[in-house]
């Protein structure tokens, strides 16, 4: 986010950042609160780890939605930085290959809903 943050910034067109056209704006926000609702679950289940209480549902609802989140923000980085999304010389192509992997390794996102579903029908 940081990063799309700078760069719309930055990046003028029509004489004007890119960053005052609405739709940037909307993309802006939405990836902004996607984060935060991820990082919410996330401590959510260390708040039930500390208090001693079992994880298995916040962990892999935090691991799920944290992971297709970071997949979800760099797809929309991608859009926002346009060609320069695929370029090495800027972060957003590495950051989308490695929200890629959050899909898959520790348990991927089926397995994290079968998980879920699961814990769902033991309460």
């Amino acid at each position: 986010l940081e990063h799309c943050l700078k760069f719309t910034a930055e990046r003028h067109q029509f004489e004007k950042p890119i960053a005052d056209f609405q739709a940037v704006q909307f993309k802006l926000a939405d990836m902004a609160t996607r984060i935060e609702a991820a990082r919410a679950l996330a401590h959510r289940a260390a708040a039930r780890k500390d208090a001693g209480e079992d994880i298995t549902l916040y962990a892999s609802m935090a691991k799920l939605f944290a992971s297709e989140t970071a997949m979800w923000v760099t797809t929309q980085a991608i859009q926002l930085f346009g060609g320069y999304g695929y370029m090495r010389d800027f972060p957003v192509e590495k950051l989308f290959r490695d929200a890629k992997v959050t899909e898959i390794y520790e348990g991927t996102s089926e397995i994290q809903r079968i998980v879920i579903a699961r814990s769902l029908s033991k309460a």
